[in-house]
């Protein structure tokens, strides 16, 4: 028989590769009928851990990867300076890796730190990931990870967000109480969880003001600045939407250049909103109004979590959510 692994022992028992992980390190969290099957099975397969991988993490870098998706968005800039400030005090390297975007260079990443050459992992997905078998095999190696921002609720690991639903509904119903019944929806991914609790908000205040959902409105646009710029401008001259809600803020900076291009007025013709934590946002022409999310706190509490891991040796609560609240800063492209 091949070598038994985590991952296999996962499929067989129909568990997660964490909760096996945690099982074989008899983790309080883990019931203990669970532990018993676990160890078990472990034992009639013959189940051996990978000596080497551990013989490194014990070892220890004092170093932890960041793999973000771009470094453009003002956001990450900003979720950076906290992951620094909390590394720093408690004596670790930060290494910061780009995907662009890209879910086979994320993969080439995850691959490249597969075997100890970092303590921890903090990660923001991007916008292409939709398979997430190179994160199970970080965990089923044992190396700390934390998702932020960007999560996936298919990954058992800690995760630390933002109030996604809340404040995109809260946003939509601005753009509603301001007068707009028309409007259209951005979007870069179908596969992040970001994504996904952005749209419920969008989709729960129209029905909360009984406007109807428009699929003619809902557009999902790529990384290419050529195609956006053009799927945009269609959606305006075709759909003629009077507000858009761009879920991403590089999203929002192509509305204005459309708008702009098509002679257009901010907001008398159509008001604009956006996911954003641009400090030009106050100084744009007309000023953004903007959904700012707390990225340095972001940054500085994933580091927290995956310091105290490192430290210890386990996460203090392995499946923890942390949620932040943003704040919905009212400007002149929607009044």
């Amino acid at each position: 028989m091949a070598d038994i692994t985590l991952k296999k022992l996962a499929e067989l028992l129909n568990l997660s590769i964490s909760t096996i992980s945690r099982s074989l390190n008899d983790d309080y969290q883990i019931n203990q009928t669970t532990k018993d099957k676990v160890i078990a099975l472990a034992k009639e397969l013959n189940y051996q851990p990978n000596p080497y991988a551990g013989s490194l993490r014990k070892k220890g870098s004092k170093t932890i990867a960041v793999i973000l998706p771009e470094v453009a968005n003002n956001f990450f800039s900003l979720a950076i300076d906290g992951i620094e400030e909390v590394a720093q005090k408690n004596g670790f390297h930060v290494l910061i890796y780009l995907t662009h975007e890209n879910y086979l260079k994320e993969v080439d990443i995850a691959n490249h730190l597969m075997n100890g050459r970092v303590d921890g992992i903090l990660m923001s997905l991007s916008s292409e990931t939709n398979n997430l078998e190179h994160l199970d095999k970080l965990i089923e190696k044992g190396i700390p990870l934390v998702l932020f921002d960007r999560v996936s609720d298919k990954i058992n690991s800690p995760h630390v967000t933002t109030d996604d639903f809340e404040v995109s509904q809260k946003a939509t119903e601005h753009l509603i109480t301001a007068g707009s019944k028309k409007i259209a929806f951005l979007s870069l991914s179908r596969y992040l969880s970001i994504a996904e609790k952005r749209f419920k908000g969008y989709s729960s205040a129209l029905k909360k003001h009984d406007l109807d959902l428009d699929e003619k409105l809902i557009v999902s646009l790529t990384n290419s600045l050529e195609e956006n710029y053009e799927n945009i401008k269609k959606l305006i001259i075709e759909e003629k939407p009077d507000a858009i809600f761009a879920s991403v803020e590089s999203l929002a900076m192509t509305v204005y250049e459309v708008v702009n291009d098509l002679k257009l007025k901010i907001p008398n013709d159509i008001k604009v909103l956006s996911f954003s934590n641009l400090r030009i946002a106050s100084f744009l022409a007309p000023s953004l109004t903007s959904i700012n999310q707390p990225a340095f706190e972001i940054g500085r509490q994933a580091t927290s979590i995956l310091t105290r891991a490192i430290k210890y040796g386990k996460f203090e609560t392995p499946l923890e959510k942390i949620i932040l609240k943003s704040e919905l800063q009212i400007r002149n492209s929607t009044v």
